[in-house]
């Protein structure tokens, strides 16, 4: 994971703004324009809309369409293991990335009052999944959850396995990814242009500046909008 090239400052900072200016930034840091590597589709905030959320990335897959095969000690047993995998070591920022794995994601709820205060207590900063969420109105109000749906039951809800590679709204994530999230979904952020990041954050909001200023004006026109377009594309 190296976590020391990424300081807690580091991730702080990223959670400053909210993951479509991360997206604009990541295209001005020279990352490549790859569809898998952020989400897409309608996600739904839970409990609400809250404050962006950066971290490494522990991976889980999920299942709620049949029972586990595991019998109760043996899925008490992989239940232990999953919850000391995401707890996070040396306070490093942690972001679960659940996939839903059923032909139909979301036919039972992993996440829900019990489940959003635990991982919580735990120390993960948030968590984004296709699958579903329940209890909305018990939920650990500051745990952010961007799920696919809502339902009211959690089925057969259990672990299928973690630590593994999973795609979640199209977004494929392997486990230790930069991860960040917020209302609109999650995008990975690649290792080789991080460290460049948040330079490029400062120079969207600069690129933004001029067309923002020029459209705000009473009196604004297609050749004030030219001439903001031509004062954007000088700011490198």
């Amino acid at each position: 994971m190296a976590p020391e090239l990424f300081s807690l400052e580091w991730f702080k900072h990223l959670e400053k703004v909210d993951t479509p200016t991360i997206c604009n930034a990541l295209e001005l840091a020279g990352a490549s324009r790859d569809i898998t590597g952020y989400t897409y589709g309608t996600p739904i905030a839970a409990p609400g809309p809250l404050p962006p959320v950066a971290g490494y990335a522990r991976t889980l897959r999920f299942s709620a369409a049949t029972p586990s095969s595991l019998d109760a000690d043996e899925a008490r047993e992989l239940k232990l293991r999953y919850y000391r995998y995401v707890c996070p070591s040396a306070g490093e920022p942690v972001v679960l990335m659940m996939e839903d794995i059923d032909s139909q994601p979301g036919v039972g709820a992993n996440w829900g009052e019990v489940n959003s205060n635990v991982h919580k207590a735990l120390g993960v900063k948030g968590v984004v999944t296709n699958g579903s969420v329940r209890d909305i109105d018990m939920l650990a109000p500051d745990f952010p959850i961007i799920a696919g749906s809502v339902g009211p039951s959690h089925a057969y809800a259990h672990i299928v396995d973690f630590d593994v590679p999973v795609t979640v709204f199209g977004m494929r994530v392997n486990p230790g990814d930069i991860v960040h999230a917020d209302r609109h979904g999650a995008v990975v952020i690649p290792r080789e242009v991080a460290m460049d990041l948040l330079r490029c954050i400062e120079l969207t909001f600069e690129k933004e500046r001029p067309l923002l200023e020029a459209s705000k004006r009473a009196d604004f026109s297609i050749d004030d909008l030219a001439a903001a377009f031509a004062r954007s594309a000088e700011i490198h």
